[in-house]
């Protein structure tokens, strides 16, 4: 066995162990299922002996009266077998979405706590696809546990009495019941890979379209509208050609099914006939066996929708334990210690860093920042800035040495203490679809009006807030594309600010917005740096000249540092380093003091 098959037997043998856990995870709705299943079995097995009884003492025996009995009986009957029905669906379904929903609350939560890295890699609309799609094949399946179970149990019940009736004809009524196991098992093994490519297959057509709903402005800017759709019929030809795969078999075996039942029915009237005839089985015994040949078409039609449905159900399965599988890299020390008082000083020693198996990216530093000192990140692109400002709040491990807050190695604290403590503000903000005040108390809801308002002031946000249609209430549209670049990103900093960490880090906070703005951000930076420790990545002059402290980088390593007046006047490095990124800048910035 090749390692990809042994990884494909595990995944399927972990998705399998999945469902058997939610499948146990309600043990009252599962018991209550099973329960009235059983009865719904019985009853239903039970009319065929009353038509029985009616037939032979009233019909046959021209008595009337019997047959009022019987008739009433079967139809109070009826009604309990269509009561327990009824209770065996809501049982089944209730069991089945109360496993979907907790199942999909323990995704999101193993996705929110997986490390950067894995979220680097992982697609989201795959992501999507197993937290919808995939999860649904598995509810569907589950529905139909009390189902699956009670069709078994009616088969083997059916068998039973028949051949407590007269054996010689209930041979020859389920002699062909052994072929359709042999060609259900056939039937199971042809469309399991089908199945997994079929959900696949779905996985990538939601990946187009998140893709292109996410980037519809990419999309349009370029006017690549027809490229996109092109991949997506693409990927829809292929998810057709999937599901008429499972078509076809499904064509093949269903009328196996159809057909299994008609033949034991010719069976049961020859060879029943005879009995009859030769005074071995009463009319009312042949009536029954046609009536069990007739019921058991039903679980024998399920068969073919449930073998499916477990190979569609155990490939989803799969595919989200190989989500939930995944272990965190970054997780909470067994040790960890509370922060330490202090201002936010920052240290480095002897770090080393790298992407996976990629080159190096931090080598070997050493760096102090002082509490409540600004530090400008300056560097070519792959220098380390981005990196460097990540690996405080660890989003990344390092792979050597350590990081410590206020004396205290990061790896430490609990996630949550440090997060809390490091606000970070990203080059590309994403507000999300709500209002402007809770966007502002994302990380803290239980903030007050009053204090969302201190940080929106303190971020230079209240002013043009108050402008908006309802000024804090106002929802901002998809990833706040309904404000300016600046406004979202204010607005991203006084997110940052309103849980007071002791350091900010701003990744290319301005980078995005119009240079002719930028002055309003460097305003409300200028007030929000104050006395706070603050760790600045930009490549525009004017706002590394708000730092106290600019540090150049090269291969992970600090090669200069002075203010940004000295290295401008005293390092070629330095300054062609800011000629890359903008060389319309260079006068303008050369007035600027830091």
């Amino acid at each position: 066995m090749t390692d990809l098959e042994s990884s494909d037997t595990e995944l399927r043998r972990g998705g399998w162990h999945l469902i058997r856990q939610q499948a146990r995870a309600s043990p009252g709705w599962a018991a209550f299922g099973i329960t009235v299943s059983l009865l719904w079995v019985v009853v239903k097995i039970t009319i065929p002996l009353m038509a029985r009884s009616a037939i032979d003492a009233g019909v046959e025996g021209d008595n009337q009266d019997a047959v009022i009995a019987w008739a009433i009986g079967i139809a109070a009957v009826a009604v309990v077998a269509a009561f327990t029905a009824s209770m065996r669906r809501y049982a089944a379904f209730a069991l089945s979405l109360r496993a979907e929903a907790d199942l999909r609350s323990r995704l999101f939560d193993h996705l929110q706590g997986l490390h950067f890295g894995y979220h680097d890699v992982a697609n989201v609309g795959d992501l999507m696809a197993r937290a919808n799609l995939d999860l649904k094949q598995i509810q569907l399946l589950l529905v139909f546990i009390p189902v699956g179970g009670a069709n078994v149990v009616m088969v083997v019940g059916i068998c039973a009495v028949l051949f407590s009736i007269d054996a010689p004809t209930a041979f020859v009524a389920v002699a062909a019941l052994p072929f359709l196991a042999i060609a259900a098992r056939r039937f199971n093994d042809a469309i399991h890979p089908i199945a997994s490519e079929l959900q696949a297959g779905l996985s990538d057509v939601s990946r187009v379209v998140e893709e292109s709903i996410s980037g519809i402005r990419v999309v349009k800017g370029h006017g690549a509208e027809e490229v996109q759709m092109a991949k997506l019929a693409e990927g829809a030809d292929r998810v057709y050609d999937q599901g008429m795969g499972l078509a076809r078999l499904r064509a093949v075996f269903n009328p196996l099914l159809e057909l299994l039942p008609t033949v034991g029915l010719i069976g049961v009237l020859w060879f029943g006939g005879h009995r009859v005839i030769d005074g071995y089985l009463s009319i009312g015994d042949l009536v029954a066996f046609n009536f069990y040949i007739l019921l058991l078409i039903f679980p024998l039609r399920m068969t073919s929708f449930i073998v499916a449905q477990m190979s569609r159900a155990g490939a989803s399965a799969a595919r989200v334990y190989e989500v939930l599988g995944t272990d965190p890299q970054i997780v909470d020390s067994h040790n960890h210690v509370p922060m330490a008082d202090g201002e936010g000083a920052v240290r480095f020693d002897d770090v080393d860093f790298s992407y996976g198996d990629s080159p190096r990216i931090i080598d070997g530093l050493d760096l102090y920042i002082p509490a409540g000192q600004s530090v400008a990140l300056v560097g070519t692109t792959g220098s380390g800035k981005t990196t460097l400002a990540r690996l405080i709040p660890r989003f990344y491990d390092v792979d050597s040495g350590s990081i410590s807050i206020d004396g205290i190695d990061v790896r430490d604290l609990t996630l949550a203490e440090l997060r809390r403590n490091v606000g970070m503000v990203f080059e590309d903000t994403f507000l999300f679809t709500d209002s402007v005040a809770a966007n502002i108390a994302f990380a803290n809801r239980d903030a007050s009006h009053e204090e969302v308002v201190a940080a929106a002031r303190l971020a230079g946000v209240d002013d043009f807030v108050s402008e908006l249609p309802d000024g804090y209430d106002t929802v901002l549209g998809e990833s706040g594309f309904s404000v300016s670049g600046g406004q979202r990103q204010r607005i991203a900093i006084a997110r940052a600010l309103l849980v007071n960490p002791r350091i900010l880090i701003l990744d290319d906070a301005t980078s995005s917005v119009d240079p002719t703005k930028e002055h309003e951000i460097r305003d409300a930076l200028d007030e929000v740096m104050l006395g706070r420790t603050t760790i600045i990545i930009a490549h525009r002059p004017a706002t590394i000249a708000l730092a106290n402290r600019v540090l150049v980088l090269e291969g992970g390593r600090v090669v200069e540092e002075g203010t940004h007046a000295t290295l401008l006047a005293e390092s070629q490095r330095y300054r062609r380093i800011l000629a890359q990124h903008s060389t319309g800048e260079l006068d303008e910035s050369a007035a600027v003091q830091p």
